[in-house]
């Protein structure tokens, strides 16, 4: 008899399971939920220059970012950031961004963002597109950028 109700248990326990295998698999993002995961991303990132925030900049960038700009490609996150160490040197900030665009693609791993680049005044001087990736759950980097040269 003790094997019947082990048997119960099991089939319990199994049907249990299933349903939540289930439920995890249906419970993917929306496109719109992923969008406004990137633009917030895109509003955090360049709110590090406006904190004067080196360290936080760096942590957005993906190990295998490459930023390009007028002198050519940079590659690789360390060069990424060291690159850009100057405009964290000064106490004002010498531009902003802010996204003013973003696309994810159906998959949910790579998001096109951009929007106007401004210099200490406000005023546009360029625009700025990037490309991120998704790294982890709800952790976004970048991997492309190219803007404008703005301000060495």
């Amino acid at each position: 008899m003790w094997w019947r109700s082990a048997g119960v248990l099991f089939a319990v326990v199994a049907c249990v399971t299933l349903a939540a295998i289930g439920m995890a698999r249906g419970a993917r993002v929306v496109p719109g939920d992923l969008r406004q995961q990137v633009f917030d991303a895109e509003k955090a990132f360049a709110a590090t220059m406006a904190r004067r925030d080196f360290d936080s900049f760096s942590a957005y960038l993906s190990r295998e970012a490459v930023f390009m700009g007028p002198g050519g490609a940079t590659r690789g996150k360390d060069a990424v950031a060291q690159a850009w160490r100057a405009y964290f040197d000064k106490p004002a900030a010498p531009f902003s961004w802010a996204p003013d665009e973003v696309e994810v693609l159906d998959s949910g791993t790579l998001a096109y963002s951009s929007g106007p680049v401004r210099d200490a005044t406000g005023k546009q001087i360029g625009r700025f597109n990037s490309i991120w990736r998704l790294e982890g759950p709800g952790t976004w980097r970048v991997v492309f950028d190219r803007g404008c040269d703005c301000g060495r």
